[in-house]
């Protein structure tokens, strides 16, 4: 059973930068790992994601260039690193475990889900 804990968030001024922190236990060989994202009143939406076992990394088109996630397996971690952020990223976000890396899409009755932390950005 894959489980995972989120870290990091808070708030900050637009133009600043936030890193998240997520924790996973019960790995799966070479599963996609990553982070999405939920703003008031909106869908859920998939914003970067990574394979464990190494390999290329998917961003939303939203935060290409701001965001970037790395993991470090040893400590069965991945982590985002947002950059430049706007207003429009405050959204509270969610780690995942086991969903569609290259569509950044859940899979129903699969994908494991984090409590979420809140990220706030204030122009």
């Amino acid at each position: 059973q894959v489980e995972v804990v989120e870290s990091g968030g808070g708030s900050v001024q637009a133009g600043g930068s936030l890193r998240l922190s997520c924790a996973a236990s019960g790995l799966a060989i070479n599963m996609c790992m990553g982070w999405f994202r939920q703003a008031p009143g909106k869908e859920r939406e998939g914003v970067a994601g990574t394979y464990t076992g190494g390999g290329a990394t998917y961003y939303a088109d939203s935060v290409k260039g701001r965001f970037t996630i790395s993991r470090d397996n040893a400590k069965r971690s991945v982590y985002l690193q947002m950059n430049s952020l706007k207003p429009e990223d405050t959204a509270m976000y969610y780690c995942a475990a086991l969903f569609a890396c290259p569509t950044l899409h859940e899979v129903a009755g699969l994908t494991r889900w984090g409590q979420g932390t809140q990220v706030t950005v204030s122009s």
